[in-house]
């Protein structure tokens, strides 16, 4: 198994810049993190093997794994290696391996759990043993098995037959045997197997799925040890499905990077009235968000966690700014300082949010919810313009950040040359002031706003 080169032509970073991309940027960002993930997994083995002794042999035999099941089932292995929780999973035991705590030995069955899985959707004949997460046993992109009575200390082993039939067993205190069936489709759950909860399925077949995920992958994530219920399932379904309809209707782009993709949406709880999301750098495909209470409250988190998803994969192939700096930015988005890169996030998703408001501006059929779609639309442009002005002001942009900053900008002074409701202005900018003296009560100036007003 070799990473492959990857390369944007010109025109597609633009059009990714500018808020958009569709299908080809998606597909493209994924292939490319799928050879990052890949290249990580090397460099597990790699490491391990000059750590020595056991860790060596798990990861060598796991690396073997790995291979066997790309050389049998290419598809199934990289399903396993773009799986959300795979990036987290291999990261972790990277910065173990080379940065090992005393009297710690490093997680080397996260990265054996990976080639189990992927051994598993290949059809491979094996075993491959793992350590226990509590009462659970968990194959990524798969699902998880319980074993009552099981817990941290504890061996499973996973053995798949002659025929692709796999099973998960735990040898229990008086000798016996335990054994939980995987199901050979994914997404199934049945007896103590818990898979990923269908949501619906977008054109072209992707999958939007439901699930929780083990907390190294998303640390910010609820614990729910005992999963998803139905009813929950079906609540999540229920919007999901009238969300994807009005993105596939209305916003046909965003949809496009919704389907260009198997996707994970992962629950979050919610503290208050709104929608709580979230992303992370190493979960590309993974939208973490509390249940919206309508289609457009869904559509519109997608569309905000999709520009994460984009940028976050985009900074692993291009340097957009310099490291360092102690700069704390003011975001009109948050009640904190952002250093640069989070200002840059942040400016980026919301270009993203002032699209998708723009576009329901024209789309609304009730005019209380049009109002609010030009209100939503004024607050946006002029918070993602005004972010975007602070990060070409700066000195920390490369060539090709400026270009891509650039880009935002003129998309940016696009939108807010657009007519608006002068009610509806008013409104926007009466939050935005509001946002703003709120910020400099707490904290006093900024970095971002000393460059606005010089």
């Amino acid at each position: 198994m070799r990473p492959s080169p990857h390369r944007m032509p010109g025109a597609l970073f633009d059009a990714v810049a500018a808020g958009g991309g569709g299908a080809e940027a998606l597909r493209l960002l994924a292939r490319a993190e799928h050879s990052r993930r890949l290249a990580c997994a090397w460099a597990v083995t790699d490491a391990a093997n000059r750590t020595g002794g056991r860790v060596a042999q798990e990861a060598t035999r796991a690396w073997e794994l790995l291979t066997s099941a790309a050389r049998t089932a290419p598809d199934a292995a990289a399903a396993v290696l773009t799986h959300p929780t795979a990036g987290p999973a291999l990261f972790e035991v990277l910065a173990r391996l080379t940065h090992p705590r005393p009297g710690e030995e490093p997680p080397m069955g996260r990265f054996t759990a990976l080639a189990a899985a992927a051994a598993v959707r290949a059809g491979l004949p094996g075993r491959a043993a793992l350590p226990m997460d509590g009462a659970w046993v968990a194959l990524p992109s798969l699902g998880r098995a319980r074993f009552p009575g099981a817990g941290d200390g504890d061996r499973a082993e996973v053995r798949t037959g002659p025929g692709g039939a796999a099973r998960i067993v735990v040898r229990t205190a008086d000798g016996a045997e335990d054994g939980v069936p995987v199901p050979p489709a994914p997404y199934r759950s049945r007896g103590r197997w818990h898979g990923a909860h269908l949501l619906t399925t977008l054109e072209g077949g992707a999958r939007l799925l439901l699930d929780v995920v083990d907390r190294p992958s998303f640390p910010h994530a609820a614990d729910r040890p005992d999963g998803i219920g139905p009813q929950e399932a079906g609540a999540w379904a229920a919007v999901a499905r009238e969300a994807c309809a009005l993105l596939r209707a209305d916003h046909p782009e965003v949809y496009e990077e919704l389907a260009a993709g198997e996707r994970l949406l992962v629950p979050l709880t919610r503290p208050g009235p709104g929608i709580v999301s979230g992303s992370s750098a190493e979960t590309f495909g993974c939208l973490a968000l509390s249940l919206p209470r309508t289609a457009a409250g869904f559509a519109v988190t997608v569309a905000h966690e999709m520009q994460h998803n984009k940028f976050a994969a985009l900074l692993h192939l291009f340097d957009l700014f310099h490291p360092g700096g102690p700069e704390r930015f003011y975001a009109p988005w948050r009640p904190d300082p952002r250093p640069l890169l989070g200002l840059f996030h942040g400016a980026y998703a919301h270009l993203g949010v002032a699209r998708f408001w723009n576009r329901r501006r024209e789309c609304e059929a009730d005019p209380q919810g049009r109002f609010e779609a030009h209100v939503q639309f004024a607050r946006w442009r002029l918070a993602a313009r005004e972010a975007t002005l602070v990060l070409l002001a700066s000195d920390r942009l490369t060539p090709l950040g400026h270009r891509f900053a650039g880009r935002m900008l003129a998309t940016l002074d696009a939108l807010c040359h657009l007519p608006v409701p002068a009610a509806a202005v008013h409104r926007a900018e009466s939050a935005a002031r509001a946002h703003r003296d709120a910020w400099r009560d707490r904290h006093g100036d900024t970095d971002g706003e000393r460059m606005l007003s010089a």
